[in-house]
């Protein structure tokens, strides 16, 4: 049987399979089911910056009630109890003791602030990493690309000096100059990228004339973007590499790590065929090794990613120019 056994961030994992950030660590028992599957690791629903800045606002309304009454007016001190950034910590306690797998905290952030502080946090839950998300829209026309990064390398910088433990950070695709970002962040200490974050987009309903919001899972064509980028980036940084978006099955995990992916995180699949599908994805992943006589992941990781091309050149222009010269 082949060896999936990989490492991400130094964290040993028993495969390369990662519960993406999804509703699957909603609950305990999906945690325990997704690990009974094979996961390597599960990346945790994430805690989102707004969150803490609302539970922060909220406390501080509440600790104004009765400012200018006496401190013997008991009855004025208000009923504090625990907001959605709290809760969510003690959510992520109550799993690590759930299972043995890795786990991995997720900070959804879009700018610097005090918010910070909860990465600290998170990490105190037992974690084994932290997932950095950024999700953000660059949407004001005075703003230089390079402020955009700027932005991004202040955040990450703020969130390095809060935890110890290792961090990804998991990114958009539409950076001006996505390979320069990719080596700024692991020249400033970021142990892994995962690529990509998928930005959801509402709709227009034309009848209501309104805004339509919804969640809709990935397809297996939108592994081909970060597919590309983890062949270009592989060895050419020192930081692990996540493939996300886009992995609906054992052989779409074969073509991340002939990319050159570190690992590959899936959620659509599992929301879409049940959790105990990634012991499907596993069994592939397995057979197609055997196949080709791997026996275990290094074999064949990077196999076609561009520093294994024997021209850079050609391999990161060739395939563009031949689709185009061979359409009819």
């Amino acid at each position: 049987m082949a060896n999936l056994r990989t490492s991400y961030m130094g964290i040993p994992l028993e495969s390369p399979l990662v519960v993406a950030a999804s509703s699957v660590s909603s609950y305990t028992d999906r945690i325990r089911m997704a690990e009974q599957a094979g996961a390597g690791a599960l990346v945790i629903r994430s805690l989102f910056e707004e969150q803490i800045a609302l539970e922060a606002l909220r406390l501080e309304e509440d600790l104004s009630v009765g400012a200018d009454s006496f401190a013997e007016a008991l009855t004025y001190f208000p009923k504090i109890r625990h907001g959605g950034a709290d809760e969510h910590l003690h959510w992520i306690e109550k799993a690590r003791s759930a299972t043995k797998m890795p786990l991995i905290a997720s900070l959804n952030a879009v700018s610097a602030g005090s918010w910070v502080h909860y990465a600290r946090r998170l990490e105190a839950t037992g974690v084994n990493g932290l997932e950095l998300n950024i999700y953000a829209l660059a949407t004001d026309p005075r703003k230089p690309g390079a402020a955009i990064e700027q932005e991004l390398y202040d955040i990450v910088a703020s969130v390095r000096e809060e935890v110890t433990g290792p961090m990804a950070v998991k990114l958009g695709p539409f950076y001006t100059s996505l390979a320069h970002v990719a080596a700024e962040l692991d020249r400033r200490g970021v142990q892994a990228l995962v690529l990509f974050n998928r930005f959801l987009q509402p709709d227009i309903d034309p009848i209501t004339e309104s805004p339509v919001s919804e969640m809709v899972l990935s397809t297996a064509a939108e592994i081909k973007l970060p597919l590309r980028w983890v062949a270009l980036l592989h060895g050419r940084i020192k930081a692990d590499l996540a493939l996300s978006t886009g992995v609906y099955s054992g052989l779409d995990a074969a073509k991340a790590l002939l990319a050159g992916a570190t690992v590959v995180q899936t959620a659509g699949a599992l929301l879409k065929n049940g959790i105990p599908y990634l012991s499907t994805m596993l069994r592939e992943l397995e057979d197609w090794m055997a196949d080709r006589g791997y026996p275990d992941v290094a074999a064949f990781r990077g196999k076609l990613s561009q520093r294994e091309a024997p021209d850079p050149f050609v391999f990161e222009r060739a395939q563009y120019v031949r689709l185009l010269m061979d359409q009819k």
